[in-house]
């Protein structure tokens, strides 16, 4: 089936007892059996629920994955992709990952004896020749919010030449632009909340994996730490992914016109986009996925300018979170990365006068005009 068709179909069936052709919101905590040791394939919520099931199944066709896990966040997600690490095993991250990752990683998994390095993930040979041992690989491509692009193929050698997992976070991208799987990594990770769900009205995380023993690794996972998603949440995520290839394209567009839109302006000393062919990555890109995304980074010079610039936008709604089918803009030094200290974002590239910017589904030339606005007073 075509993409478009299985955001729309894939691990839905019209509901057998009444025939409904939106799957319903399974909202139950138990399931009456027929009798010891008979049931019917369901037992206890956190194990089992139905919503749940048909968005697994549904976002794994998306991805191409073999099965999925969906969990009560993004960090869930992440949490139980590094219970497949055992302590005392490294793990391997690109060093421009979003803040709360690296918070989970830094200041609570390594406390469990996981060992992490942070490396520059867009030389995969700079990296493998610096890396050593480790069990598993942690990339984000495009990162944020630097929009570095990492060869999500050449990565997957890296780790495969040490029988290690390659896990890619594909939430700035979505599967519609991007699908690592098919390039060679084991897990793909999202935060549902994002792109996925499109309308900023559910918090959740999906893992979706290649290999049938990491879905069971996960699954156990899933049923025995807990963080599920509920089934009012999974049924929103399952309307979201029906309109995924409608949204992206119109995402797409309006990314490209607010990119060029800036960087054409004087107030603005740099903007990050690997849609643009002088990106370093944009090559790569172009190769890898089908698209350049809509998630957009500037650089104003300094935190005053940002604070002028967010304090008079008004159609870009200043929050956190992206993917949302309107537009929202961030600080990164004080919002996504606040957790990195002020060296560690000095040293990646992370200033105060950084802006990121998702761009939604408005007209563009209504954001436009809201951007041309709050520059005007930077």
């Amino acid at each position: 089936m075509g993409f478009a068709t299985d955001c729309i179909h894939a691990g839905q069936e019209p509901d057998p007892s009444t025939g409904a052709i939106i799957t319903p919101i399974y909202q139950t905590s138990t399931y009456v059996q027929e009798g010891l040791g008979r049931h019917k394939g369901y037992e206890y919520a956190r194990t089992q629920n139905p919503t749940r099931r048909a968005l697994e199944k549904n976002l794994a066709a998306l991805e191409g994955g073999a099965d999925a896990c969906c969990y009560a966040s993004g960090m869930a997600a992440i949490q139980a992709v590094l219970s497949l690490v055992q302590a005392g095993q490294r793990v391997v991250v690109s060093d421009n990952v979003y803040g709360g990752t690296h918070r989970l990683f830094t200041k609570v998994l390594a406390r469990c004896g996981v060992q992490f390095a942070f490396l520059d993930a867009s030389d995969a040979a700079a990296l493998d020749a610096r890396a050593g041992d480790f069990a598993l690989l942690w990339i984000e491509t495009p990162t944020n919010p630097l929009m570095k692009i990492c060869d999500i193929a050449a990565l997957a050698q890296v780790a495969r030449k040490r029988r290690a997992v390659l896990a890619v976070d594909n939430t700035f991208l979505s599967p519609f632009l991007q699908r690592p799987l098919a390039l060679g990594a084991d897990v793909v990770v999202h935060s549902t909340t994002k792109f996925l769900n499109g309308h900023s009205d559910s918090v959740g995380g999906v893992a979706v994996v290649a290999s049938p023993a990491h879905a069971e690794a996960l699954r156990f996972y899933q049923n025995a730490a807990g963080a599920i998603l509920s089934p009012f949440d999974a049924w929103l995520v399952l309307r979201g992914t029906k309109t995924l290839a409608l949204r992206m394209p119109r995402h797409e567009e309006n990314g490209r016109k607010v990119a060029e839109f800036l960087r054409g302006q004087k107030k603005v000393r740099k903007v990050y986009w690997p849609g643009f062919p002088d990106h370093p990555g944009h090559e790569l890109q172009r190769r890898q996925a089908s698209g350049f995304g809509s998630m957009i980074t500037f650089d104003l010079g300094g935190l005053e300018a940002a604070r002028r610039l967010l304090d008079t936008v008004r159609l870009c709604a200043l929050a956190e979170s992206l993917g949302g089918i309107e537009t929202l803009i961030s600080h990164p030094a004080t919002m996504t990365h606040a957790g990195y200290t002020q060296a560690e974002r000095d040293e990646l590239g992370i200033g105060d006068g950084l802006v990121r910017i998702s761009v939604g589904c408005e007209d563009a030339e209504d954001l436009v005009a809201d951007l041309g606005r709050a520059l005007d007073a930077v």
